[in-house]
């Protein structure tokens, strides 16, 4: 079976060629079904919308709409029934997918989904805003980032190629946003801007974490190694986390290299897998992956991880909370083609998550959103100029286009603001009430105290397949309260410690399952995973 057969981005390789690894991904539709009452109400919105845009749309026949002059950006449209098509079939999606399926294309790209992002809420008139809603097609349950379906998630997009994403990066291979100064020369001058202004991104990081000599860093997402040799070179000991088999390879040889290997431990290990207490939490662009359903769990690890006195530094893409509301009940391009399951967060979801959850709370914050939008055209432009050298790694064209559009689709979201990137300090308030939390942890397997299969509950929604399979191949658990470990039993799809005067039960969304301690029901609100029963009543941990 040919690589094209295995992996939809991958052409059918050449003598000599490298090809990428293999990649479950989805590919872009090549028949759209005609529908067409959906595809005229789609070409409706949309000449109407463009009818007052500074842009340039040019269709087949040399017709064009759109109220810019020569200078304003152009949108070229090959075969626009094949557009409305799509968009009609589903709005989220389908612009995207008729760019990476060539249906329209553009020389400016970025410049073109600007304009269309600026007016995002006046393009569809207040009279078609129903017809846009029923085009829309809603997240759906299955995406929920247990730590099986994160595995796979990040295996769909970090294990692409190493050599790949080598050929757009800087030379550090940091894949996030970097701190630019206006002072530094610009970037073809002497070919290192995007490098210093990823060196200056780490190191506030860093700054915020109070990292130096003799500090014990945890790393939430390793990357390709950067931040850790960079904490490791400050004198610090660096254990660092990820999901990515192919990033941990390059990582750990990138960190021999540098010198630092006695320093750093790279574990392929998911965040709620973490133990021990760190003076320093570092996380790096990661939340946008752990999904909204998981954010009281990540921010009550990252909190159990610290030690007193200690800080984290977290940093964060953004969006506004009206903006962010919206996109967690949307299923969207993104989520298809680039990042499955991931959700950025607003600043208020992320302030109110960590004050129900945990002691943290945000203690300084640097906002970088324009520098994103420069990170992102610098990558766009050296992925184009190293075009040839993906290609002959095996990619094929809508691989490219897909790239293309993203990278040129997450510039606009920054260039308008409807995206930002936070860099948070995080500390521990000791006026916080803090509450025990059980935290799961998974030991060896004892057949001594394997449980029995995980039941299906009755009379509320049962839990995942993977964490059922992950509680079974757990064997036993303990739970950690504070710098405590206790026993933990698995009861069904629950655990439950006893400390102290309290009873804990904790598992996934224990609420959804109807379960009761000593006869009084679990706070039914499903983004609350841990609750601490007393002898007097219960409190939400």
């Amino acid at each position: 079976m040919s690589s094209s057969a295995i992996n939809p981005w991958l052409a059918p390789p050449h003598a000599g060629r490298t090809t990428g690894s293999t990649k479950a991904s989805r590919p872009v539709p090549v028949g759209v079904p005609r529908m067409p009452a959906r595809a005229k109400a789609a070409e409706l919105i949309f000449r109407t919308g463009v009818r007052r845009m500074p842009i340039r749309v040019e269709l087949p026949d040399g017709r064009r709409w759109g109220a810019g002059g020569p200078d304003d950006p152009l949108m070229l449209l090959a075969r626009p029934s094949e557009l409305f098509r799509r968009i009609g079939r589903d709005a989220n999606i389908g612009f995207g997918e008729a760019y990476q399926a060539g249906d329209w294309s553009s020389p400016q790209p970025a410049d073109l989904l600007t304009a269309f992002a600026t007016q995002l809420t006046t393009v569809v008139p207040p009279s078609l805003q129903g017809l846009r809603i029923w085009a829309q097609r809603i997240r759906g349950h299955l995406e929920s980032n247990t730590a099986a379906v994160a595995r796979r998630n990040t295996h769909a997009h970090y294990d692409l190629s190493n050599q790949m994403f080598a050929t757009f990066l800087d030379e550090t291979m940091t894949y996030s946003c970097a701190w630019f100064d206006p002072l530094d020369p610009p970037d073809g001058q002497d070919g290192d801007g995007l490098t210093r202004a990823q060196l200056r991104k780490i190191d506030a990081v860093l700054d915020h974490a109070g990292v130096t000599t003799g500090t014990h860093v945890i790393e939430i997402g390793t990357g390709w190694g950067a931040l850790s040799i960079r904490a490791a070179q400050r004198g610090a000991t660096v254990t660092s986390l990820t999901l990515s088999v192919e990033q941990k390879r390059l990582a750990e040889e990138r960190i021999r290299r540098a010198g630092v290997a006695d320093r750093v431990t790279v574990l392929l290990q998911d965040y709620r897998e973490a133990v021990g207490q760190y003076d320093a939490v570092v996380s790096v662009e990661m939340i946008e992956a752990v999904g909204a359903h998981y954010w009281p769990t990540y921010f009550a690890t990252l909190d159990a991880l610290l030690k007193p006195g200690g800080r984290v530094a977290l940093q964060s893409i953004t969006m506004p909370p009206d903006r962010m509301q919206i996109t967690r009940r949307a299923y969207t391009w993104i989520n298809k083609h680039i990042f499955p399951g991931g959700l950025i967060p607003s600043i208020e979801a992320i302030e109110a998550t960590i004050t129900q959850h945990t002691r943290l709370r945000i203690t300084q914050r640097r906002d970088l959103g324009p520098d994103y939008a420069h990170t992102l055209r610098c990558w766009r432009e050296r992925f184009l100029t190293h075009w040839p050298s993906v290609a002959d790694m095996g990619f094929d064209e809508t691989f490219k286009r897909t790239w293309e559009y993203y990278l040129a689709y997450s510039e606009a979201g920054f260039r308008t603001g409807y995206l930002n990137v936070s860099q948070l300090q995080l500390s521990a308030d000791s006026r916080a009430i803090h509450e025990p939390r059980l935290s799961l942890r998974p030991r060896q397997p004892d057949v001594r105290h394997r449980p029995s299969r995980v039941p299906r509950t009755s009379g509320g929604e049962h839990q995942d397949p993977s964490d059922r399979a992950e509680l079974d191949t757990a064997g036993c658990a303990v739970a950690v309260v504070g710098d405590r470990i206790v026993p933990a039993v698995l009861l069904g799809t629950l655990a439950v410690a006893h400390c102290g005067d309290a009873v804990l039960v904790t598992g996934p969304q224990p609420g959804r399952h109807g379960c009761r301690a000593r006869g009084v029901p679990v706070d039914p609100d499903p983004y609350r995973h841990t609750t601490a029963f007393s002898r007097n009543g219960f409190r939400p941990c």
